[in-house]
């Protein structure tokens, strides 16, 4: 049997204020295509299938063309959510869903029960536990002892009556560690400390009876203790700190089971690789070297600038995103530029007047000073904001 094992699509997500959606569409058409051309019996997504709890409009259309597209083609979708999800909205149709080969389970109920498909080699079930909290665990569990989170999703487990002699396998969008190593961020995990993992931890051996574990809630792409334990990252970069990450889709093939336990199934995982419509990237040097005609490729990507000029610039943002529109974060690495830009850093705020502090953030944004002109229009705006007092 062939699945697509998908996670964290944040449906939705803005970047640097950069709307990511339509890349979403193009990244999500690429993995239709991927799904169709490997013969896939099964799309899996383990949570977080959109940004926020209520999504756009634009959100859930996206959503609902990717599930028809895959319906048209008889593949199965199964799908949980996850700690960005709202249970009662993806919850809504679901019984309508199945007739059509998709199978989502928006909240976890006290109970495991798994969808079956077959193939020659016989029955694949496949569980589905999306992201709880170990309270709501122990309201289905009033008896259980359960004192930590690994507990909770442990107990929550407990419930799969898991036959060993078939092959099983494991959607699930928690914080799964290693022997005490967790797992490596991307730095667009940006959920509070307590669900990212800090506190809410569960071990990988709580998965050891599966042949396969979907994790999702991890945006780097990895494998947690054995190879068929594995996050398959988010789709697409959702961070500047993701620059240096490739983005893949893990397409799994399960072979005959040899042996009553997972190890004896016959597993195999290969990254697809991800093409993104606008790359992410870092651009670095002089602002003449980089908005110079010979050296310009890819404008349209997105881009983290970092500027080595030693001379005060004036306008230099406008100036690069009328080259590199797509331009998200840019930085000065100058000696002179860039104490400029950490101007703050050098004296509390509680030194310096309001004024200072808004000539410098002018001065960091613009990477240029400010003239009296402009001085004269942000001043009346901050005296009407009450920032600034007319007698300052």
């Amino acid at each position: 049997m062939v699945f697509l094992h998908l996670a964290d699509l944040h449906i939705g997500k803005s970047v640097n204020e950069f709307d990511m959606t339509a890349d979403q569409r193009a990244v999500l058409q690429q993995i239709i295509g991927i799904a169709e051309n490997r013969r896939a019996d099964a799309v899996l997504i383990s949570g977080d299938i959109y940004d926020r709890a209520v999504p756009s409009e634009e959100a859930v259309r996206l959503f609902d063309w990717f599930l028809r597209e895959l319906a048209a083609r008889r593949i199965a979708v199964f799908a949980i959510t996850g700690n960005h999800d709202s249970d009662e909205r993806l919850n809504f149709g679901t019984s309508f869903f199945t007739d059509s080969g998709i199978y989502l389970t928006a909240r976890y109920d006290g109970t495991m029960s798994p969808v079956t498909l077959q193939d020659a080699d016989g029955p694949v079930h496949f569980w589905m536990l999306p992201f709880v909290r170990r309270y709501t665990v122990a309201q289905y569990h009033p008896d259980a002892q359960i004192r930590s989170y690994d507990e909770a999703v442990r107990c929550a487990l407990a419930d799969a009556r898991l036959n060993p002699a078939e092959r099983n396998v494991i959607l699930s969008h928690q914080f799964v560690t290693a022997g005490g190593a967790d797992p490596s961020l991307s730095g667009s995990e940006n959920d509070p400390p307590e669900s990212v993992g800090a506190v809410e931890k569960v071990d990988v051996s709580a998965y050891s009876s599966y042949d396969y574990a979907a994790l999702g809630h991890i945006h780097r792409p990895q494998r947690v203790g054995r190879e068929t334990v594995r996050y398959s990252g988010s789709p697409l970069k959702y961070s500047l700190s993701e620059i240096d990450q490739d983005k893949s889709v893990p397409v799994v093939t399960l072979g005959p089971k040899q042996s009553g336990d997972a190890a004896g199934t016959c597993v195999t995982v290969e990254k697809v690789p991800l093409v993104p419509p606008h790359e992410m990237r870092r651009l670095k040097g002089k602002i003449a070297d980089l908005l110079d005609p010979r050296n310009v490729t890819d404008p349209e990507d997105y881009l983290q600038v970092i500027l080595t000029d030693e001379e005060p610039l004036s306008g230099a943002m406008a100036r690069i995103q009328a080259v590199y529109p797509n331009t998200m974060e840019l930085q000065f690495a100058g000696s002179r530029t860039r104490s400029t830009a950490q101007a703050e850093s050098g004296a509390s705020v509680r030194e310096r007047t309001p004024e200072e502090i808004l000539k410098d953030f002018y001065h960091i944004y613009s990477g240029g000073p400010i003239s009296s002109a402009e001085w004269k229009i942000l001043r009346c705006a901050a005296v009407k904001a009450g920032v600034l007092h007319e007698a300052d």
